[in-house]
């Protein structure tokens, strides 16, 4: 198996885009991506894209051809990846996969959601069909009630407070304010979530990411080819992937998700490295209470001791361990197809020393966590500096 290494990345602004279409947001964070490699068009040889529910949003099927065609990029092959609100991060692990497999040589992988062209009543019956339609949805449990459900036995099994949760968006809008890229660039305090709006207790809609338009997109390439494209490669160590019960009733509990646990122990020895070794972690934090169970599930802190951590600052900039530097789903905005594509861009902007005022000191270690469902679908990157 090859190494593989990304040699470009680039991203649109997240955030409501009245003015801008799917394939618009797509070509500029495909263009960008292409400059960061000072590679041209016409050298990529295979495309993957992540989209969730474009038909339902935009009413345009058969993505793949759509996206080779505006990036020009035709005759290139070009596939669409869903898996959900981890359809970003699985195209990655399948461009990973391509290049490591020796198939292709030069890939750019892409995500793209373009959400605010329908109501946001109807967004929710869209994200709802990453659940189980017929025994949630169908029953009226929405997304945010199944993390609600979830959040609630966290704060019964373990003590966990509203207010942990609350320290959770409190932190990633304070980054936010410090990604140009953020939907949200206003800082927040503990007490402005806990007097939002509820929205399934006890989360309200400061604990809930937003709806978003965005588009993110990186390029790989084999390992040995990389500094011919980038004087800072930035290596894949790791490409994981697991499965849990699509419905919140079969699991075996409700305070973890099995599929992160498994992608993360696989992914820990496929780079031979301990949860310690990290500097720098994007997770998915759909609502405040996911970003709380991930820590604790990707090993970071004592399952139960996430909100606590969460609440004293042991995630915040340069702390214990960076998380969400971006400002997260929750501060940055989840297009869902896009975010598991613009978590790898953060890392690897973090890991080039490149972020800025939000620059994690020294950071040589990055990891991307992208879930789909409330836990269906979990992926997870780990990567580092090029030697």
């Amino acid at each position: 198996m090859r190494r593989v290494a990304i040699v470009g990345v680039g991203m649109t602004k997240f955030g409501e885009h009245w003015d801008l279409g799917f394939r618009d947001l797509i070509l500029e964070a495909g263009v960008n991506a292409l400059a960061d490699a000072n590679m041209q068009g016409n050298e990529i040889d295979g495309l993957f894209g992540g989209t969730m529910a474009s038909g339902k949003m935009i009413g345009q099927e058969h993505i793949g051809a759509l996206l080779a065609d505006y990036m020009g990029l035709t005759p290139v092959a070009s596939t669409r990846v869903e898996a959900a609100c981890a359809s970003g991060g699985l195209a990655l692990r399948t461009g990973f996969m391509a290049i490591a497999s020796g198939l292709h040589d030069r890939v750019i992988v892409g995500g793209v959601e373009k959400m605010t062209d329908i109501s946001a009543d109807e967004v929710t019956v869209a994200l709802g069909g990453a659940g189980d339609q017929e025994w949630e949805l169908f029953q009226g449990a929405t997304f945010p009630a199944l993390y609600a459900l979830m959040a609630k036995r966290h704060m019964f099994e373990f003590g966990t407070k509203e207010e942990h949760f609350a320290a959770v968006a409190v932190k990633n809008h304070l980054n936010a304010t410090k990604n140009k890229y953020a939907q949200y660039q206003k800082e927040i305090t503990i007490q402005d979530v806990m007097e939002s709006r509820p929205v399934a207790p006890p989360l309200k809609i400061l604990d809930c990411s937003p709806i978003s338009d965005g588009a993110a997109a990186a390029v790989l390439v084999p390992l040995e080819e990389a500094r011919k494209y980038s004087d800072t490669p930035i290596e894949i160590i790791a490409s994981t992937q697991a499965s849990g019960s699509i419905a919140l009733q079969s699991r075996r509990t409700k305070t973890a998700l099995y599929s992160t646990k498994i992608a993360a122990e696989k992914a820990y020895s496929m780079a031979k490295l301990q949860p310690k070794d990290i500097d720098v972690c994007e997770v998915h934090d759909c609502f405040t209470s996911a970003e709380v169970m991930a820590i604790e599930d990707l090993g970071f802190f004592e399952k139960g001791k996430g909100g606590f951590a969460s609440f004293d600052g042991e995630t915040a900039l340069n702390s214990k361990i960076s998380i969400n530097t971006s400002g997260g789903l929750k501060g940055c905005g989840h297009p869902v197809g896009a975010t598991g594509v613009k978590q790898a861009a953060e890392i690897v902007w973090q890991l080039r020393g490149q972020a800025g005022k939000r620059q994690v000191t020294g950071a040589e270690i990055g990891m991307t966590h992208n879930v789909g469902g409330s836990g269906a679908t979990c992926v997870i990157h780990i990567m580092k500096r090029a030697d």
